[in-house]
């Protein structure tokens, strides 16, 4: 990979900016041919626009609704397993089967990605439509909590990752100056399955029970999935070479992109933990299990807005000048702001604030690496990167039901820890962002 080279432009801003010099990063690899795209890989050569890159961004964002959505929901599963079918388990035992499915969604990004570069979006997105809904379908007949493993930890994570992965890195292919802010709206559907999910399980469970719930969820993803499928298309003109290895070690040679990964790593621990445990966290503090779920929904609800508001300015301002700051107040916002909620309005604004915060991040971190690699590597770096990040995903969950556990039920240590590791990680974040340029006054 070679290194960044900087050069100054004039350009215009909304009117705000303009005749002022604004620095971009520009990243070329040369050592790929230009054969293997339509295109040259510059700002000229991307539609930025057009009826099939929006048709890619509608497909994409309902992917995401139907995939990512339910993974943000599953605080609602944690809650009714520990009063239902595995009452008998420690929640730190439970929350092994939402880990064990971050893990696997995280992990299978790098074979998923080197498939999208060789193969296009297509033929994975059919094959991870059918894995998602026999998996969720497999679930509902679930019992034991072995079954509750291999079907929502594994089958439907597998479906959600083949889902995933493609529909994002096929938006990248289509934008650049516009790209966090297409990417952002695509990854706004997560954060609406994320809020429509929880409501819809809560009222659901109660009236037609968990097996028909989990099922017309599979139903909803059989259909919005196959729109996905007819929406989403690829700019890559042919196949990678399948000669090519599955994981080719020269993406480290790129220190930014070691950096980042080494940020996403100590993110990825904490980030998750508010979204497992925020339910349990409500109705430990006087707050009704009706209402509770509820609370996950106003989560993921905030998180609509922080993953739309900070992608367009990050196309205004600079991608990493706005995932830095927005990582760091993720993690300052469980320190100093969780561990004083203790009512339901506070708890709530907690909510509110910490989705804003970790849905910019979470849209944010994409268009970062896509900004720091060349066109035909994107899908295979974004693999690369969530397969890495899936480890601490999934120790993540069950180090704070852990640490839930020996402090006797006191929240603190837990939120302590997911917060100290958050920030951390932005601190990365931030070098990553002054190995491309060190003026703070650059459009990284």
């Amino acid at each position: 990979m070679a290194d960044a080279d900087k050069y100054s432009i004039k350009e215009s801003v909304g009117g705000a900016l303009s005749n002022s010099s604004v620095t971009v990063v520009n990243v070329d690899c040369p050592s790929h041919p230009p054969s293997i795209i339509d295109v040259a890989d510059t700002d000229d050569s991307f539609p930025d626009g057009g009826a099939a890159a929006w048709l890619t961004v509608l497909g994409a964002f309902l992917a995401l609704f139907c995939s990512f959505g339910q993974l943000n929901s599953f605080g609602t599963f944690q809650t009714w397993y520990a009063e239902h079918q595995l009452s008998h388990l420690p929640p730190s035992t439970i929350a092994w089967i939402g880990s064990l499915q971050l893990w696997v969604f995280f992990f299978s990004g790098g074979f998923i990605g080197r498939l999208f570069d060789a193969h296009g979006p297509r033929l994975i997105l059919v094959s991870g439509t059918l894995i998602l809904v026999f998996g969720t379908m497999m679930t509902s007949i679930s019992t034991q909590y072995y079954h509750y493993i291999l079907a929502q930890g594994v089958l439907v994570a597998i479906g959600n990752g083949t889902v995933f992965y493609p529909s994002l890195a096929a938006i990248s292919t289509h934008f650049k100056k516009y790209r966090s802010t297409a990417l952002g709206i695509a990854i706004a559907g997560s954060g609406v399955g994320g809020v429509v999910y929880p409501i819809m399980y809560q009222q659901l469970f109660n009236r037609v029970g968990f097996a028909w719930t989990v099922r017309i969820s599979g139903f909803i993803s059989l259909a919005l999935c196959g729109v996905a499928i007819a929406c989403i298309t690829s700019r890559l003109s042919k196949p990678q070479d399948s000669a090519a290895p599955w994981f080719d070690t020269k993406v480290f040679r790129d220190a930014p992109f070691k950096l980042v990964i080494a940020g996403s790593v100590l993110i990825s621990f904490g980030l998750f933990i508010p979204f497992f445990y925020i339910v349990d966290y409500s109705t430990d503090h006087s707050i009704s299990p009706e209402t509770a779920f509820y609370v996950l929904s106003v989560m993921n609800a905030g998180g609509i807005i922080g993953r739309l508001a900070p992608s367009f300015m990050a196309d205004a301002l600079g991608r990493f000048n706005i995932l830095v700051p927005c990582a760091f107040l993720a993690g300052l916002s469980m320190l100093v702001f969780w561990t004083f909620a203790h009512t339901l309005a506070t708890i709530v604004l907690f909510a509110a604030v910490y989705g804003f915060f970790s849905g910019a991040f979470n849209a944010l971190i994409i268009p970062c690496v896509a900004q720091i690699s060349d066109m035909r590597e994107i899908g295979t770096r974004i693999g690369v990167l969530y397969s890495i990040i899936s480890f601490p995903a999934l120790c993540g969950g069950p180090v704070a039901g852990a640490m839930l556990k020996a402090e006797g039920g006191s929240y603190l240590g837990m939120i302590m820890l997911g917060g100290a590791t958050v920030i951390s990680g932005s601190l990365f974040m931030l070098w990553a962002r002054l190995a491309l340029s060190r003026s703070l006054r650059d459009r990284v």
